[in-house]
């Protein structure tokens, strides 16, 4: 999902600092928490915690490109991740 794919800004257009609401909250995304992860899954996420740190919902059109690299690489990092993780099952007791 790109910048230009969303709608409003968490911060106004005019730079006021004046804060709306921001995104939800991320969810887990292994298993066994969710069993079947898919690309749009993981790029949501990644959406998600880039508006968290930058504080933009959308960003300006001059920070677009950045914005977009960052939810990329995020998802990239995210994928490779949990292609990686080795999830055990619990000792039987």
């Amino acid at each position: 999902m790109l910048a230009s794919d969303v709608n409003s800004g968490s911060r106004d257009d005019a730079g006021s600092g004046t804060m709306e609401p921001m995104c939800r909250s991320i969810k887990t995304l292994r298993e066994p928490y969710t069993p079947d992860v898919t690309d749009a899954d993981i790029e949501a996420a990644a959406l998600q915690y880039v508006r968290k740190i930058s504080g933009f919902r959308q960003p300006a059109a001059h920070n677009a490109e950045a914005f977009d690299a960052a939810v990329a690489a995020v998802a990239a990092a995210s994928r490779d991740l949990l292609d990686r993780l080795v999830v055990r099952t619990p000792a039987a007791r």
